[in-house]
């Protein structure tokens, strides 16, 4: 026979309205009574009906994630992964279950958000990416529905959390570090310049550079897009002028990847003859050939950030607006040399 909140309450020597509270995690019950309970649920095998839960509550138990293009092309990059092994393991902990918005296009992206929100198939949704007049981004502050983004806004909107590094200081902080090793020819290959971390990083870079009082052709920067393909063209086309970069500033791993592989099909040593820093810091940035340097975001805590403010969102009326910038850094390994 199936095990009741009843059984939990009696073996807890509590009313059954507080096994209801400790499941809907109310404040109103200590925390002292929560671990009690919560360890007479896991002995007994006791699992909260959360459909009927939901439907008293009138909430879904979900959230909805929005990713930047098709799922299919999106999920070839390990950023996305890793930032929802980051959403997923707090919305874990609080019973949320996850909803993916698929689409080809932006269109279709867009739309099957609107069907999240109308359909109320939903409570709340994170943005996994930031980028200029974004219709979703639009969309759900008109409709003053709860979402996070991960990114910064490209303009000011007073109601909008966001999680995000501080870009803009990164992407300065790497240009200096290969200006400290006498580089003075260095490129930069970044996304969509739409997206908010493409345009961020470039700032940095390009503020390093003013200040070293280095002034380069607007060929050596490339905006492709964030798979091994794009770093690949970006190479060709770079690597083609007569003074080509001693060092490449690359704003994402798997391009870093087509960078390094195209580079050597050209005959060009890493980092002999040319240094290459990434930003992201996925798995296989260490066991790239050469082991890749690159900036560690903390992709996991971006995502754990943006499931926690998310929710705090949703079950606090009165939630106020944050920005969370999530500290990175360097990891230096062996694609960036000093210049000859």
């Amino acid at each position: 026979m199936a095990i009741t909140i009843k059984d939990v309450a009696k073996k807890a020597n509590v009313a059954p309205s507080t096994v209801s509270r400790v499941i809907a995690n109310s404040p109103r019950i200590s925390e002292k009574t929560k671990r009690r309970v919560r360890k007479i649920m896991d002995e007994l095998g006791y699992h909260p009906n959360m459909n009927a839960r939901s439907l008293a509550n009138q909430m879904t138990q979900a959230l909805g994630l929005v990713m930047p293009s098709s799922a299919s092309k999106a999920f070839l990059n390990p950023f996305f992964p890793e930032v929802i092994r980051g959403i997923s393991s707090f919305s874990h902990v609080k019973d949320y279950s996850l909803y993916m918005s698929t689409g080809d296009t932006e269109e279709e992206i867009f739309e099957g958000v609107a069907r999240m929100v109308q359909g109320k198939r939903v409570d709340g949704i994170i943005v996994l990416y930031s980028r200029t007049n974004d219709k979703v981004v639009q969309y759900l502050h008109e409709q003053q529905f709860p979402f996070v983004l991960i990114g910064k806004p490209s303009h000011a909107m007073e109601s909008i959390t966001y999680i995000d590094n501080d870009n803009y200081l990164a992407g300065r902080e790497v240009t200096e570090y290969l200006l400290s090793l006498g580089h003075k020819r260095i490129a930069f290959i970044g996304g969509s310049p739409d997206l908010m971390v493409t345009k961020e990083r470039l700032a940095g870079y390009k503020e390093a550079l003013k200040l070293a009082n280095i002034a380069l052709p607007d060929e050596y920067v490339c905006f492709m897009e964030f798979l091994r393909e794009g770093g690949q063209l970006a190479v060709e086309h770079l690597m083609s002028y007569e003074e080509a970069p001693t060092a490449i500033v690359v704003t994402d791993d798997l391009m870093a990847l087509g960078v390094l592989s195209t580079l050597s099909e050209k005959g060009y040593h890493v980092p002999d003859e040319v240094s290459v820093v990434s930003f992201n810091n996925v798995v296989f940035a260490e066991i790239a050939y050469p082991p890749l340097t690159s900036v560690d975001v903390k992709i996991y805590q971006l995502g754990y950030e943006a499931a926690k403010n998310l929710i705090e969102r949703i079950e606090t009326p009165n939630f106020s607006p944050k920005s969370i910038i999530v500290p990175y850094k360097l990891i230096v390994r062996q694609t960036c040399k000093p210049s000859i």
